[in-house]
């Protein structure tokens, strides 16, 4: 039989192979040790070198052929098997899933549905930025001098190049930088300025890590910008956050004085707390704990925000998102909220359709 016959009628039988036995019949049968094509492989040493040079490439250009055209053929067959298998396979959708196989919301994503919810029924709307800012939004347009410590590279995740601007870029160390672009994009709509109420909730970055601290971690930063702000008007909204948050009316708040760039004058704010079982539990006033910084907007940040301050007062607060989950739910370690243990998720996760509301309560655990 000839190469060329021999080629035809293989090809013809690869064609024609209804299953991946029979590929493999064809496959042995050809180039297995006893195949037609390997038995003329097998000539070759025993040709002169003239016949070599003209059978040679022939022979290989067969066994080529007769490679691909398996290979195709047994894709081809394996696709149809599986195109027909996803065909008559069907899920009833109707149906539950079992326990094993549901999923749940992680508390960190329920803490800030939760905390949406309660500051957009006390008129707040949500803003947020970018990740990856640059120095001017993070540290200067906050009053945060070149040498402030905040800066240092051992807090902050810098990144080799600078912008177009010839700014540094970094990895947000807050979600302060998002109070400067609200007041701009207010600014930018309404040259004359105008009220706002926003919080910004996201994730930031810091180098440092143990079990109260991760590099990553969520904050949320609100802020207030209006005529006739006072202090009294901050005491009242995260009084009443507080109480709305952890479902209690016994929240009391003590402000204490401090120092933030961005603020003047600044206050740290502490919940008080009750002892039970060993642990500490919002509400009550045995102790004091510290939750929230905060304080009224520095002229200098609202002139960097494009306002006037002479005509517009605000308050800001910052707290972490991360530490209220911990406080409100009794955990322990903040490096779990980033472990993935599925037996952590069951027992600490919410129930997918578990929407926070306030009329039905903003945090019910599964």
């Amino acid at each position: 039989m000839s190469i060329e016959q021999l080629k035809a009628d293989l090809l013809e039988s690869i064609a024609g192979a209804s299953d991946a036995a029979a590929i493999e019949q064809i496959r042995v049968a050809a180039l297995g040790k006893q195949g037609s094509v390997s038995a003329l492989l097998k000539t070759l040493g025993a040709m002169s070198a003239d016949e070599r040079q003209s059978e040679g490439p022939r022979i290989h250009a067969l066994r080529e052929a007769v490679t691909a055209a398996l290979a195709a053929r047994k894709d081809a067959i394996e696709g149809a098997a599986l195109e027909a298998r996803l065909a008559a396979e069907t899920i009833d959708l109707s149906l539950p899933a079992p326990d094993r196989l549901r999923g749940s919301v992680h508390p960190i994503s329920q803490v800030m549905d939760e905390l949406a919810e309660i500051f957009a029924d006390m008129g707040f709307a949500v803003a947020a930025g970018p990740e990856i800012e640059d120095d001017w939004h993070n540290f200067t347009a906050l009053n945060m001098p070149e040498s402030h410590p905040a800066r240092a590279m051992h807090d902050t995740f810098y990144f080799p190049d600078t912008n177009a601007d010839g700014r540094e870029m970094l990895l947000r160390t807050h979600t302060s930088p998002v109070q400067i672009r609200a007041m701009l994009d207010v600014v930018k709509q309404n040259p004359g300025g105008a009220p706002l109420r926003i919080i910004a909730p996201g994730r930031v970055y810091r180098s440092d890590s143990d079990a109260t601290h991760t590099p990553m971690f969520h904050q949320i930063e609100g802020l207030v910008i209006d005529k006739g702000i006072h202090l009294g008007h901050l005491k009242w909204t995260l009084e009443t956050f507080l109480k709305a948050f952890f479902e209690r009316e016994d929240i009391v708040l003590r402000l204490r004085p401090s120092y933030f760039p961005f603020t003047e004058p600044s206050v740290e704010v502490d919940v008080g707390y009750s002892l039970v079982g060993g642990k500490r539990v919002v509400g009550g006033s045995e102790g004091w704990m510290e939750v929230l910084g905060s304080g009224m907007v520095n002229r200098k940040v609202i002139a960097a925000g494009g306002l006037d301050p002479d005509e517009w007062q605000g308050f800001a607060f910052g707290t972490g998102v991360d530490r209220l989950a911990m406080l409100k739910y009794g955990m322990d370690d903040l490096r779990a909220f980033f472990d993935g243990d599925v037996r952590w998720l069951s027992h600490y996760g919410f129930a997918p359709l578990d929407v926070p509301t306030l009329s039905g309560g903003v945090g019910t655990p599964v």
